[in-house]
Order: C-alpha cells, then structure tokens, then sequence
C-alpha cells in the first residue's frame, strides 16, 4: 500500500508512475521545438537543407531566457534546424536521429507538382506508411528511427530541448500516444511550435501552459 502523502502525489499528479512504495524513476523532459520557417514551406515545397526566412543572426539567443535551468540544447544536422537553434543557446549537440524525413527525389519540389506529375504516387504515399515512391524513407521507418531514439533518450534524465523537424515531430507523438498509422498526416506542426514529453517510466504527453512563468514550466 503506499503511504498517504504517495497517494496525494498521484492525485495531484497523475502522470507520476510508481515503481515502489514512494520511489520513482528518474524524469526525463523532452521538449520538441520545430525550426521555424524557410522558404520551402512558405511556397508548399519539399524541403532541401535551406536556411530560415528570418534573419536568424539579429535573433540569436533571444529565447535562451525560456527556462528558469537551461536545457540540454539538441538540433537536427539541418541549416534550419542549426539556426533556430542559435535562438535558445550556442551550446548545440548535432543528433542525427531528429534529421529531417528524407524525401528522396521529391525534395526541393513543390506539392503541387508533385501532385500533377506523380498523382498515383502520391496518393500511395499519403495512404500507405510502409510506402516510399519517392525512393527516400517511409514513413513507418522514420517513426522506427524516432522511436528508437527516444528509447535511447528515456535512459538519460534531465531535461532536453531538440529543435527539428515537423515530421520528426509527428513521429515522436505517434510513438508516444500509440496512435494509428493513419493519423500521422493529420497532425499539424507548425513553425517554432512545441511539444512537451515526459518519461517517467513511460513516456507521456504533457500540456502546459504556455503562458505561465518559466518557474512554473520547469516543474
């Protein structure tokens, strides 16, 4: 039975899993930032390694001040996610797990195009995960790749800030949330958007207020 002051806890906090009487496992964070916005998606393109529409050099460190204990900083090996990454810090771990989808032959394309040139393809793409007529990756094993790195990241507690990708996103919350294949294309992520993750023995979703003080978010 756990003690009463255990049970409060839980109450109050109910993403908290217990291992023992009034033990825990260590708390690992992960908030996911997306970088924010290039050209490429202004103009509804497939993305290359292009750098940010914003003049990201007059904004450097402007959001380091987010968290009341700095973060550790981690960023796609991309131009933009290297950059937005130079909003929050300059001390930057490249991780190759949160690069971009790889899109193969359409990257640098637009949809449209796309759509005009390989309907069927695309069609294929969209409805099948485990498709890949681009000749890039599928979807089914980014979420693979993601999931893989987020069990090598649970080992690790503390708090991580990784600035990537809008895929890589979605990946990483249809990891956690268990969601079916179908719903990957029905989440939207949106320039510099975020996403916060907690594992405590299992990964989970956590909503914040994102308006309250930072003292408050590092809780």
């Amino acid at each position: 039975m756990f003690r009463h002051d255990c049970i409060c806890m839980l109450i109050a906090y109910p993403f908290i899993t217990p291992i023992s009487e009034c033990s825990y496992v260590s708390v690992t964070r992960l908030t996911l930032i997306c970088h924010a916005r290039t050209v490429a998606q202004k103009l509804a393109r497939f993305p290359m390694d292009e750098p940010l529409e914003m003049d990201w050099q007059a904004v450097k460190g402007s959001r380091a001040g987010r968290f009341r204990q700095p973060p550790r900083l981690l960023a796609g090996p991309e131009t933009r996610a290297r950059q937005t990454a130079a909003l929050f810090g300059s001390d930057v771990q490249c991780v190759p797990a949160l690069r971009d989808y790889d899109f193969g032959r359409w990257h640098g394309l637009r949809i449209n195009d796309v759509h005009k040139a390989e309907p069927e393809a695309l069609q294929v793409w969209l409805g099948d995960p485990h498709a890949a007529p681009h000749g890039g990756e599928s979807v089914t094993q980014l979420c693979q790749r993601v999931g893989l790195w987020l069990d090598e990241l649970s080992t690790r507690p503390g708090h991580f800030l990784a600035i990537t990708h809008p895929f890589v996103i979605r990946a990483a919350l249809m990891q956690v949330l268990q969601c079916p294949p179908g719903a990957f294309h029905q989440i939207d992520v949106l320039p510099l958007s975020s996403a916060e993750l907690h594992f405590n023995g299992r990964w989970r979703l956590r909503l914040i207020d994102r308006v309250a003080p930072a003292e408050e978010e590092d809780s």
